[in-house]
């Protein structure tokens, strides 16, 4: 692949869906079949998309490898990316695949409903991984040695290959399922123990097939099912971090909840930045909560 501008080389890689975010958002508490007055708003989202988003707010250099079509809704999701200082030179740009688009429903009481569009994505398949492979961002001779964010709108197929692909073998792997309708997509980075792992309690359940009462309980019932480290989230009731060292619980900061759409994207790029700050284990996961909470309560990021 050759590169399509002058931007700088990346320090980590996001890689699943950049879309547009379709939000509709209401200030009132609303229900199954309510017709209620509010805001339309039309951003770049999509999980790796939100994630990049917020490193590069953090610093950091994120390469988005994706699926984009090349209609006029991907050359203006092209445009927005790189005013926000996103590198787009590893993008797959399809002829016949249109831009995939997300579309959610908020209320004052949270997410009310949500359409996931991600077709492009799950078409495109492997196509989107070909600068790992063919020496532009690393290959299977020199496999990528950076960290990499991936997201669970991949196909579970995809997933599981890039749980066993020699190319991916010297990464840093940071892994959320999307959704909970795609938290069992996750099961490969489980049985393969790779990766850190960062699911919200419903996530957990679905790939713990059980139900858990708080964050810590999930985490350790996860890394007894073969995750190798993971982060547990429950809203804004605790937070957990397990692995190889002793499991870790905060409780979230308290504010006031103005949007949801994005918050886990949010908590999970705040981490990884944490992290690559230096931050310990426990300064790393407070940082990520403070974020978190900032995004939901509507202020400006810090």
């Amino acid at each position: 692949m050759t590169k399509t501008s002058d931007q700088s080389d990346p320090n980590i890689l996001c890689i699943g869906s950049v879309l547009w975010d379709i939000i509709g958002r209401s200030p009132v508490e609303m229900h199954h079949g309510a017709d209620m007055p509010g805001r339309i708003s039309r951003l770049p989202g999509g999980v790796a998309m939100n994630i990049a988003m917020t490193l590069a707010r953090f610093g950091l250099k994120p390469a988005l490898l994706s699926a984009i079509g090349r209609d006029d809704e991907g050359n203006e999701l092209i445009t927005a990316c790189t005013r926000l200082g996103l590198i787009t030179d590893y993008l797959y740009r399809s002829e016949d695949l249109p831009t995939d688009r997300y579309m959610a429903v908020e209320g004052a009481n949270g997410l009310i409903a949500a359409i996931a569009d991600a077709h492009s994505l799950e078409a495109a398949g492997d196509k989107i991984l070909r600068p790992l492979h063919d020496g532009s961002l690393g290959s299977v001779e020199q496999p990528y040695a950076g960290p990499v964010a991936l997201d669970g709108n991949l196909t579970l197929s995809l997933l599981d290959d890039i749980a066993n692909d020699p190319a991916f073998a010297a990464a840093d792997l940071r892994v959320a399922p999307a959704s909970p309708g795609k938290a069992e997509r996750l099961r490969p980075f489980l049985t393969h123990n790779r990766g850190t792992l960062y699911v919200n309690l419903e996530e957990a359940g679905l790939l713990c097939q059980a139900e858990f009462i708080d964050s810590e309980t999930a985490a350790l019932a996860m890394l007894e099912r073969g995750a190798a480290r993971v982060l547990v989230t429950d809203g804004g009731s605790s937070a957990t971090e397990a692995g190889p060292n002793a499991p870790i619980t905060l409780t979230p900061p308290r504010v006031t909840v103005a949007r949801v759409t994005g918050a886990g994207d949010t908590f999970m790029a705040a981490h990884i930045a944490a992290e690559a700050r230096g931050e310990t284990h426990e300064t790393a996961l407070a940082s990520a909560l403070k974020a978190a909470a900032t995004y939901v309560s509507g202020e400006p990021p810090l």
